[in-house]
């Protein structure tokens, strides 16, 4: 095997609505990923045995790392014995709601199913992925807007793009999932809205009056414990964004805008304040 390079893109939330709390402990949600173009890099190369590096010093690169997990569980699950060499180059922040971690796993998985000749179905790449991690799925199997249920596995393709453009920004503050669902304020006595129809109702029909209808269920607690972040949400609306929200578990904030202009404008200010940040141009979908 040639070495080859392969992006690995993150996500957003379009709302994010913690339905209940099952039994073994797992929460059930409602939320619609979106995907944007800020990626990690990841290469393969050939080799007798399963190894990898990375270039960012504070995530591990053994069996703790999602990908070396992703490796071993294909491995584990085809019988293969064949090594490969990952070199990881982080851009996506961790602890940011982004599934920087959860896109590399699926990349790992897709890539390897491939190079391995393992040749496993895509049902059987599913049922690996939900076992890594509950957004692995969606970057598995989704290259647009999929709505998604269950504890996040659950995905329906829902064939649209975002038009508009799209900032990110990552205040710098590292929250772990673990952490947001310790900490959020439930509210399992609502009725969640029906997000299938209100996000094809704004993409589609350009209809926001449904908006306030994407809350992120995490976005109270994190704001109350997480001061900057919540400023640097209120800074994307104060630079023109008709919309802005945490992303996941947080804490990366993202914003929508109708022009390029102030989307640049509300990027160098976020860059100013030397937060890392993402522009993703309308309409955009992953590459495969």
């Amino acid at each position: 095997m040639l070495p080859v390079s392969v992006k690995s893109f993150a996500k957003i939330n379009l709302g994010l609505l913690i339905t209940s709390k099952r039994s073994d402990g797992y929460h059930t949600l409602e939320t619609v990923f979106a995907p944007i173009d800020w990626y990690d890099t990841l290469e393969f190369s050939s080799s007798d045995t399963l190894s990898m590096c990375c270039t960012d010093s504070a995530l591990p690169v053994d069996e703790n790392n999602l990908c070396m997990r992703a490796a071993k569980a294909l491995q584990e699950s085809a019988g293969c014995s064949s090594g490969v060499s990952i070199t990881l180059d982080k851009r996506i922040p961790f602890g940011a709601g982004l599934g920087g971690g959860s896109s590399d796993a699926a990349t790992v998985l897709g890539m390897l199913n491939e190079f391995w000749n393992v040749r496993a179905s895509l049902a059987d790449l599913h049922a690996l992925a939900v076992r890594l991690g509950a957004d692995v799925p969606y970057f598995l199997e989704m290259t647009g807007l999929a709505f998604a249920k269950g504890i996040g596995d659950e995905l329906e393709d829902l064939s649209l793009k975002l038009p508009f453009h799209i900032v990110t920004v990552f205040p710098e503050e590292h929250i772990s999932t673990v952490w947001a669902y310790k900490h959020f304020y439930p509210r399992f006595e609502r009725t969640p809205p029906d997000l299938k129809q209100l996000v094809r109702a704004f993409c589609l029909e350009g209809e926001r009056s449904c908006l306030g209808a994407f809350e992120n269920d995490f976005e109270p607690a994190v704001f109350d414990h997480y001061p900057r972040v919540k400023k640097v949400k209120q800074e994307l609306l104060d630079s023109g964004s008709f919309f802005a929200s945490l992303s996941g578990s947080g804490s990366a904030v993202f914003g929508f805008f109708d022009n390029r202009e102030d989307a640049d404008g509300a990027l160098m200010k976020m860059q100013q304040q030397r937060f890392r940040t993402s522009m993703t141009a309308p309409n955009f979908s992953m590459e495969r």
